[in-house]
């Protein structure tokens, strides 16, 4: 798996979301920054909590210009009672084959379990922030804040 940098341009990738609707990185390039957070599982009570925290700063992160995306291995219809049970207002992609974990060279946890990262990438597409840790989940909602509002502000 190639590594991927602060720095790089993101992996070009194309997903379907939980809700049926399709959506590449190109929809977000020159418009809004994109946060992409990858976690392990659908109502584990970390990846809960990751997710809720996100839901939380949802409004935040649009007024600083970007949108947020979920990624996990879970099924589509997993994805949607996870959604709707916890109210979740960005959408969730199903990456059930490992190949948008693969193409941001998302490694796993101890060699067994999928990581949790998350990225931000800038209106140009280029990855300004990764941030990977396993269990301190409410640190990649701050993490990813700080790194958009400073995004934000830096972009034409």
């Amino acid at each position: 798996m190639a590594r991927v940098e602060v720095g790089d341009r993101a992996p070009d990738f194309s997903a379907t979301t939980s809700d049926g609707k399709k959506l590449c990185l190109a929809d977000y390039l020159g418009k809004r920054a994109l946060v992409l957070f990858f976690y392990p599982k659908d109502g584990s009570p970390i990846c809960t909590q990751e997710a809720c925290a996100f839901r939380d700063s949802y409004e935040q992160f649009v007024q600083a210009g970007a949108d947020v995306i979920g990624v996990s291995s879970d099924s589509e219809e997993s994805h949607r009672a996870f959604s709707q049970q916890h109210r979740l207002s960005f959408p969730l992609v199903s990456d059930v084959d490992g190949s948008l974990r693969k193409a941001f060279a998302v490694p796993k946890t101890l060699g067994l379990f999928p990581g949790r990262v998350t990225f931000v990438i800038d209106q140009a597409g280029v990855i300004r922030q990764i941030f990977s840790a396993q269990f301190a989940t409410d640190e990649h909602v701050r993490q990813a804040l700080k790194t958009v509002g400073t995004v934000s502000r830096t972009s034409p």
